[in-house]
């Protein structure tokens, strides 16, 4: 009889409990697949690349050894890797100055009202055109253009092998990144020049600045934030930078167009040396995850 009244009385918060270890287990269900799916594509291939990166020649051989800190002494005592070091430096550096000096005064341009909204609608169509195009589109419009036989040897009246010279090559493929990559930063600002209040504009003026004055403390401060995350980002996209110099240099004449990633590219599919492909992909990332460190860390210090 005592029995019959208890349970009853019981029976709810058992429930209760249930519905309460269901909720918190309810979220982690959700982010399983994502998990998973990040796991397999992400952490196991970055797992196997640092593990051949320690091992003598892998999938060329069906017992490789275990050699330690080899492979990483014989890339960074390669001439070619510190070659692609310098050339993937002044690649990078120029080409993110240039985007953002270029990107910067054609957003000014476009948000000014010195030119028409017409005219205004025009330019922002062709100036976004290089943006639009794929990497093999703009090598092969470069590689056209800069034919001994092309149009700006046409338009210059002279013969110069752009793509072929060794004095000339990394230039000019730097050129085309400059001229592929500046619209994404020009809309990026452009977005930022039109989100700055016009009241501080009128108070600087009231106050007596000149425009160049009014650029340097209400317009940049203002686009601070975006140009930082902006220039990180293009460090890291740039650097990784692989389709444009293969499909126009190849990497070459004689490595003075070598990039970090072609070096790498070329150890694991011209060489077949594997495990020397690994360590560089290695020091590849450990140079990535610097940037990402200091992007992050700029990310947080804005929130």
């Amino acid at each position: 009889m005592i029995n019959a009244i208890v349970e009853p009385l019981d029976a709810p918060p058992r429930k209760k409990r249930r519905s309460s270890s269901q909720g918190r287990l309810e979220p982690y269900g959700f982010i399983a697949p994502t998990v998973a799916l990040l796991f397999v594509l992400m952490v196991v291939p970055i797992v196997l690349v640092v593990g051949y990166s320690f091992m003598d020649n892998v999938i060329m051989k069906r017992n490789p050894e275990f050699v330690g800190l080899d492979n990483f002494v014989e890339i960074l005592t390669d001439g070619v890797f510190l070659t692609a070091i310098g050339n993937t430096l002044f690649f990078t550096i120029v080409s993110v100055v240039a985007h953002l000096v270029i990107g910067l005064a054609f957003a000014m341009l476009l948000n000014s009202t010195v030119i028409s909204r017409a005219t205004r609608g025009i330019f922002r169509v062709i100036y976004i055109l290089p943006w639009l195009f794929t990497a093999a589109v703009i090598a092969v419009l470069w590689r056209m253009l800069l034919n001994p036989n092309g149009v700006v040897n046409y338009l210059l009246q002279s013969d110069v092998e752009w793509l072929s010279s060794p004095d000339l090559a990394l230039g000019a493929v730097t050129f085309i990144n400059i001229w592929a990559g500046y619209p994404f930063f020009m809309i990026s600002l452009l977005a930022g020049l039109q989100g700055i209040p016009g009241d501080l504009y009128e108070a600087a003026t009231v106050d007596g600045a000149s425009p160049w004055q009014r650029f340097v403390s209400v317009t940049l401060p203002q686009l601070k934030p975006i140009i930082i995350s902006m220039s990180l980002l293009d460090l890291i996209w740039t650097s990784q930078q692989f389709a444009l110099i293969w499909m126009t240099t190849g990497g070459g004449p004689i490595n003075v167009t070598e990039m970090l990633s072609t070096y790498t590219y070329k150890l694991a599919f011209s060489r077949y040396e594997f495990s020397l492909a690994s360590t560089s992909a290695v020091l590849i990332l450990l140079l990535s995850m610097v940037l990402a460190f200091f992007y992050v860390r700029h990310q947080r210090a804005r929130d």
